[in-house]
């Protein structure tokens, strides 16, 4: 007979996923609509409001795959992997897609701010043109990493029941493997190498004098770029790493934790810029209190960015 502890660990786990889904959907649409409003509006003096963009949509869609099965088996008794053989091929490939666009998006924005602090002149990839290809061009590139999930995977067992692997491959945990060095190593690799080095040109333009009279607040965006960084290492790594080598059937205390530490990584964007974006937050209460606000961003002529721009 299951412990009262067991009962409560159980009920967590199969509750915490749903709360994300609703917390998670209503936070990231809320910082979309937020990131539309007219004091984000001006794209082409600030395209990487693109990028805040459309990660609040990709990580609605990190909502709605492995993090909802986890709800699904505990109450209902079934996932929507194994639902239907189309359900099958569309989950498991938004599970990948999903996660890895996702952070990819984050290490752009980590390369926007580089450019801009450590070059004078605003460079292509700093044009709202480009941001848009490089956008479009990501999720191309991993559409296309990920379509072998629409061509070779999902098969009926002699049972009956939805197998989620391949008759010609391995899927898992195979993909599991690829996933921990597309999702997290790589981009984690390249977002803290490019936040050292906006520190360090930051510090470097702060002891020379360079931006004395510049309105940016270096020191806000630093902040922002260490916390999100910070956060992607704590959240999503040891999750991935879990899932990868060490994880087991059925899941034990320590997976559950990190694998809802993982999912709770993506709805920290709106609490983050809420905290450190001075605009977004003005914007959030103005929309709220029914207010208008007529003031939009300016740019600063460093080509750096404006203070109230989180990253």
């Amino acid at each position: 007979m299951a412990s009262s502890s067991d009962l409560d660990e159980n009920l967590v786990a199969a509750y915490y996923p749903l709360t994300l889904v609703i917390v998670g959907t209503v936070l990231n649409l809320l910082t979309f609509i937020i990131l539309c409003r007219p004091a984000f509006r001006d794209t082409k003096k600030q395209p990487i409001i693109h990028y805040m963009r459309t990660i609040a949509i990709f990580d609605i869609f990190m909502l709605y795959g492995w993090n909802l099965d986890h709800y699904l088996s505990y109450v209902h008794g079934y996932m929507i992997l194994t639902y239907s053989i189309a359900a099958c091929k569309i989950f498991g490939f938004l599970n990948c897609f999903s996660a890895q666009s996702s952070a990819w998006l984050r290490v752009f924005i980590c390369f926007d701010r580089y450019l801009s602090v450590s070059r004078l002149h605003r460079t292509w990839f700093s044009q709202q043109k480009s941001v848009l290809i490089i956008i479009a061009s990501i999720i191309i590139v991993f559409i296309m990493f990920n379509f072998h999930f629409f061509i070779f995977t999902c098969f009926y067992e002699p049972d009956g029941s939805i197998n989620p692997n391949s008759q010609l491959y391995q899927v898992y945990p195979l993909w599991d493997y690829i996933n921990l060095g597309v999702y997290n190593c790589a981009p984690f690799i390249l977002m803290i190498t490019l936040n050292c080095g906006v520190i360090y040109h930051l510090i470097h333009r702060h002891n020379t004098s360079l931006i004395q009279n510049s309105p940016i607040k270096h020191r806000t965006i630093s902040i922002t770029l260490l916390v999100t960084t910070f956060l992607f290492l704590l959240m999503t790594i040891p999750a991935t790493i879990d899932a990868g080598f060490f994880s087991t059937t059925p899941p034990g205390t320590l997976e559950k934790i990190l694998d809802a530490a993982l999912y709770t990584y993506h709805i920290t964007s709106f609490p983050l810029y809420f905290i450190t974006c001075d605009a977004f937050r003005r914007e959030c209460i103005m929309m709220i209190t029914r207010k208008s606000n007529t003031q939009t961003i300016v740019p600063s002529q460093n080509t750096a960015g404006p203070s109230n721009l989180p990253n």
